[in-house]
C-alpha cells in the first residue's frame, strides 16, 4: 500500500495530495487518465505473471520453467504480429485473441517436447524452451522485417508502463478472474505436479488439468504482452524466492506469490522512472538487471543446497517443500 500510493506522485508532471484535495482539474485528469491506470496497470502484470510462472512450474515439475523460458510470451509475440498483418484495424481485443491462441499453442508444443524427451539435468529444460522460443523469435523477426513491421512490433518486444493509459489497458484485469481461478484448482494442480501416475491413482485428469492450467498461465501471459509489452524474470525468480520461504504447495503461496510480484514490479517501475528522471527507463531493463543477477544466485544456491529451504526463526517449520511431496520425490525437508 505504500509503494502505492507513493508511485502516485512519482512522475515527470508533479501531482500533490494538496492539489488533488483542493480540486485541480488539470491535476485531477491527470491522476485519472494516466498515473492510476498505470497503478492498476503494474499491480495486475506483477500478480499475473508469477502466478504464470508458478502454475508453469508446479505443472512442468522444474523450477526453471516460466513464460519466459517456456516460449509462451515468444508465441504470444507471434500472435500480435499476425493479428497486425492479416487484420490491420483490429482493436486491442482483436489482437489479444491472436496473442491467446499463440501463446497455449506455443506453450503446448514446448511441454509436448519436454515430456517426449528424458533429460538427466532439470536446467536443460528451459534451456529447450529457450531455444524454441529463440527459434519463434527469429520467425517472428524475419516476417517483421519482410512486411516493414519492425518498427510496429517494437512496441511488444520491451515491456514499459509509459503508453499505460485510460481506455488502453483494460484488456490486463483479465488477469484477476483467471488467477482465481488458478486458485480454485490450486489442489489440483499440486497433484498433477507430482506425475501422471499418481494424479490417475487420486481420480484426477491428468491431461484436463494440464491442459486447463498450462492455459491459464498463457492467457495471463498473453493479456500482460498485449497490453504492456514482453517482460521477462517475472514469473521465473518470483515464485521460486517464495518457495524457498514458504513451500511449494501452490494453494499456500499463491497469494504469498501474487503480493511479492506485485511489488517487484512496482518497486522496478519506480527505479526507472527516477533513475534518469525526467526520462523513463524500460521497466524491462530494470527487471531484465535484476533479474538476471537473482537468477544466477538462484543457480548457484540451487547447485550447493538442492531444494532445501532458508530457515527463518525457530519454529522448525523451515517452509521447505509440503511433507508428502518431499517423501513421494524422495527429498529432505
Amino acid at each position: 500500500m505504500i509503494l502505492s500510493v507513493w508511485s502516485l506522485f512519482i512522475g515527470v508532471l508533479d501531482i500533490t495530495p494538496l492539489a488533488l484535495l483542493g480540486g485541480d482539474l488539470e491535476t485531477l485528469e491527470l491522476f485519472l487518465i494516466s498515473r492510476l491506470p498505470r497503478l492498476l496497470a503494474i499491480l495486475c502484470t506483477g500478480v499475473g505473471m508469477s502466478v504464470a510462472g508458478l502454475i508453469m512450474q508446479q505443472l512442468c515439475m522444474n523450477k526453471f520453467v516460466s513464460p519466459t523460458t517456456g516460449a509462451t510470451i515468444s508465441s504470444a509475440q507471434f500472435g500480435i504480429l499476425l493479428a497486425l498483418l492479416f487484420w490491420p484495424g483490429s482493436t486491442l481485443w482483436g489482437r489479444a485473441l491472436f496473442a491467446f491462441v499463440f501463446a497455449i499453442a506455443g506453450t503446448w508444443i514446448f511441454v509436448w517436447f519436454i515430456q517426449r524427451i528424458q533429460f538427466k539435468d532439470a536446467v536443460m529444460v528451459p534451456l529447450v524452451g529457450i531455444m524454441f522460443g529463440n527459434v519463434i523469435t527469429g520467425i517472428t523477426n524475419y516476417f517483421a522485417y519482410k512486411y516493414e513491421m519492425s518498427q510496429t512490433l517494437s512496441t511488444w518486444l520491451v515491456g514499459h508502463f509509459s503508453m499505460v493509459l485510460r481506455g488502453r489497458y483494460e484488456l490486463v484485469y483479465l488477469v484477476v478472474p483467471l488467477v482465481i481461478l488458478a486458485f480454485v484448482f490450486a489442489n489440483y494442480f499440486n497433484i498433477v505436479g507430482m506425475g501422471k501416475d499418481f494424479s490417475k491413482n487420486l481420480g484426477v485428469h491428468y491431461n484436463f488439468v494440464l491442459f486447463m492450467g498450462l492455459s491459464i498461465a498463457a492467457m495471463i501471459t498473453a493479456s500482460v504482452v498485449v497490453v504492456v509489452g514482453s517482460i521477462s524474470y517475472i514469473g521465473l525468480i518470483v515464485p521460486n524466492l517464495v518457495a524457498m520461504f514458504k513451500g511449494d504447495k501452490i494453494r499456500g503461496t499463491l497469494v504469498d506469490t501474487a503480493l511479492f510480484g506485485s511489488i517487484f514490479v512496482l518497486g522496478c517501475d519506480m527505479i526507472a522512472r527516477v533513475v534518469i528522471a525526467p526520462y523513463e527507463l524500460p521497466i524491462e531493463l530494470i527487471i531484465g538487471i535484476v533479474g538476471s543477477i537473482v537468477f544466477i544466485a538462484m543457480l548457484l544456491y540451487r547447485l550447493n543446497h538442492g531444494r532445501k529451504a532458508v530457515r527463518l526463526g525457530l519454529s522448525g517449520r523451515g517452509g521447505c517443500t509440503d511433507a508428502a511431496s518431499a517423501a513421494l520425490k524422495g527429498e529432505d525437508t
